[in-house]
């Protein structure tokens, strides 16, 4: 688990260091060599190459600059595993990442080791460099939204094989029942962004405030159940309820239902990590398009909310603890009432700059900002997303058509 902020202790450095890396090979010791490889979708990466690139960011980015007399564990890397630094480097396509079959895993997971045992040398040393701490916060950070993208990656990857095979073995528990509650705001200014201690991205930043009208939000994230109701009712061929591109999109790409959901004779059923499974009619529905968002929140005469709506929500919500909303040995959302940890909640906020907004300074000036085109920003974090790297701020961002990330809905409407 990472901590918030990340002093200058060089044992605490090393020990939450240790952590995420660890975290990382753990999540793909589950898997065979043949699943390292694979790509099925332009948008998903091959688990090896995550391995390769999380590693690339501490060597390009600390050790190149920070440790005298280092040397790369090989020249060729700063191509393959670079994602998309234009300014470090050319960087191989990222759709074609699952042609290469070299370096191997094992090959792969030296350079891992070799780049730790470095950082671990360069933390061991006496350092006044408040920039490495700085980056080294965020590489711990960049590697734990690989740890999301791991699980997004590996079950798009084991969903395509006609097998199915699972993840995890563990059995998946029902989900409770909910009821729909709303939760009323009053028109006013309220302050959105990042301004307390400890971590953010630079697209958190800074602080500042919105007007808000009236609105209510759902205290619960929109159902299996509710959404099949969507389907039965022609949901998908109902063009008023579409945007025009969703439209288009739906029918060129015959969308029909959420992704992974399975219908057999009379039944409802959902690839999972652990397997496939009966169509749970209470637990969150998931892997949603923003397009598929919307178009239900018309149907059910509401809205998605503003990003600033949906933050000003968290914020005053009383379900803070993130982790208590986690189910190990089940990566699959089961709790439609929680707030966050679950299922991240599509907004109708396109992916902007905040008013001030300054990117990170160097190579990492490229992080976020070169992204604010064509995107939606989601907020709660999902069932996949790392111990101690959420909070409300939190601003994710996919395209809308994108479904394979733990996607939900979570509805609003006006007063």
């Amino acid at each position: 688990m990472l901590s918030r902020t990340i002093n200058n202790n060089p044992e605490a450095l090393i020990s939450s260091y240790k952590a995420v890396r660890n975290y990382t090979t753990e999540i793909c010791s589950r898997l065979e060599i043949e699943d390292h490889v694979m790509q099925p979708t332009a948008e998903v990466s091959p688990p090896k190459w995550h391995l390769g690139h999380t590693t690339w960011f501490f060597e390009e980015l600390i050790l190149v600059r920070f440790l005298s007399g280092f040397e790369r564990f090989h020249a060729n890397y700063n191509v393959l595993f670079n994602s998309y630094y234009k300014s470090v480097s050319k960087h191989w396509l990222q759709g074609e990442r699952g042609h290469l079959s070299r370096p191997t895993v094992s090959e792969v997971l030296a350079y891992r080791s070799y780049v730790d045992e470095k950082i671990i040398e360069l933390l061991s040393c006496e350092n006044d460099h408040s920039e490495l701490y700085s980056l080294l916060e965020i590489g711990l950070h960049h590697e734990q939204q690989h740890q999301e993208l791991l699980f997004m990656d590996i079950k798009v990857i084991l969903a395509a094989n006609p097998l199915q095979p699972t993840y995890l073995e563990a059995s998946i528990a029902r989900a409770p029942t909910v009821v729909d509650k709303w939760t009323s705001f009053d028109c006013g200014v309220y302050e959105v962004g990042h301004n307390e201690a400890g971590f953010a991205y630079d697209n958190e930043m800074p602080e500042h405030r919105t007007y808000i009208h009236p609105f209510a939000m759902c205290e619960n994230t929109v159902t299996n159940g509710e959404y099949l109701e969507f389907i039965h009712e022609q949901g998908y061929s109902t063009p008023k309820l579409w945007l025009s591109l969703g439209w288009d999109w739906l029918n060129q790409n015959n969308i029909r239902h959420p992704l992974y959901w399975q219908r057999c004779d009379e039944f409802w059923y959902e690839f999972t990590l652990n397997g496939r499974q009966l169509l749970d009619l209470n637990a969150p529905v998931s892997h949603i398009s923003y397009f598929e968002a919307d178009a239900f929140a018309n149907w059910k005469g509401c809205r998605l909310p503003t990003e600033q709506e949906l933050e000003i929500y968290l914020r005053m919500s009383t379900d803070v603890h993130f982790e208590n909303n986690k189910n190990e040995h089940a990566l699959h959302p089961l709790l439609a009432s929680a707030n966050i940890g679950q299922v991240w909640c599509w907004t109708r906020s396109h992916y902007s700059p905040y008013p001030g907004f300054r990117p990170f300074e160097g190579a990492i000036e490229e992080y976020n900002g070169k992204f604010m085109c064509n995107q939606f920003v989601l907020k709660g974090g999902c069932i996949a997303t790392p111990k101690g790297h959420y909070r409300h701020t939190y601003r994710n961002f996919y395209q809308p058509q994108q479904r394979w990330m733990f996607s939900g809905i979570r509805l609003t409407k006006g007063i």
